[in-house]
């Protein structure tokens, strides 16, 4: 085994770039959504109000809306069928605001109407939970056994975190759909006047990059996987 490994691990830089992408994508979202919260929609609606509005218009009246704590905490549980807003969203009547209620009521849409991606990545949300919870496990005790055995639990440990990277890269067609359903609807309803959009575009589309920088985070920490365990595995 190579000196450095006992210090300096040069792949590490790989877990740092994806640090340092996330870290940036996180202060855009934030900084954008800031900026846009305080521009108030010229309808006064609340996010609250907007997401009911925009369900009903789908057809869709078996969603509950309701508050959750939190920052930008926003999400929709499909297996209970709510849509929960947070504390800048649901009693907020900002640009920002209504432009994240309509994202999530995006996701309530698509789970109506079945959608595709969506579907794919409810299934393998509990395979990537556990290869979230193995890969580790299993990557450390492989180098306890002898190489064959130790090879093979490696193996099984990146192919299990391999999974979590899956639902990253699943969950962004799912997210940008959801993005683009909200503009549509927004603009269609009236909910939003033209030249409001354009902010709602603004956030939305900073929130994406939130989730293609972890799409992103995660490939990077795959590849460190690979180029360091791999390489020991040769050099056992």
């Amino acid at each position: 085994m190579p000196y450095y490994y006992h210090y300096w691990d040069p792949t590490y830089l790989l877990v740092i770039l994806g640090a340092v992408i996330c870290l940036i994508a996180s202060a855009r979202v934030k900084s954008t959504f800031a900026k846009y919260s305080r521009v108030r929609s010229m309808s006064g609606m609340t996010g609250a109000q907007a997401a009911e509005q925009i369900l009903h218009r789908a057809g869709i009246y078996d969603v509950s809306v309701q508050h959750v704590q939190g920052d930008l905490t926003d999400h929709y549980d499909p297996r209970r069928k709510v849509l929960k807003l947070s504390d800048s969203v649901y009693g907020a009547s900002s640009v920002a605001a209504i432009g994240v209620a309509a994202h999530e009521c995006g996701h309530a849409i698509q789970h109506q109407q079945s959608y595709g991606p969506l579907n794919i990545r409810s299934a393998i949300v509990p395979v990537a939970n556990i290869g979230s919870f193995l890969a580790w496990p299993l990557i450390l005790i492989g180098f306890l056994f002898s190489r064959g055995t130790g090879s093979f639990l490696i193996t099984l440990g990146i192919i299990c975190f391999s999974a979590a990277v899956l639902f990253q890269l699943v969950t962004l067609p799912v997210e940008f759909n959801a993005s683009g359903r909200a503009i549509r609807i927004l603009s269609e309803s009236g909910i939003l006047r033209n030249e409001e959009i354009t902010g709602t575009k603004k956030v939305l589309s900073a929130a994406a990059l939130t989730y293609v920088a972890g799409a992103a985070a995660a490939i990077l920490q795959l590849l460190r996987l690979i180029l360091l365990f791999g390489d020991r595995g040769r050099r056992r």
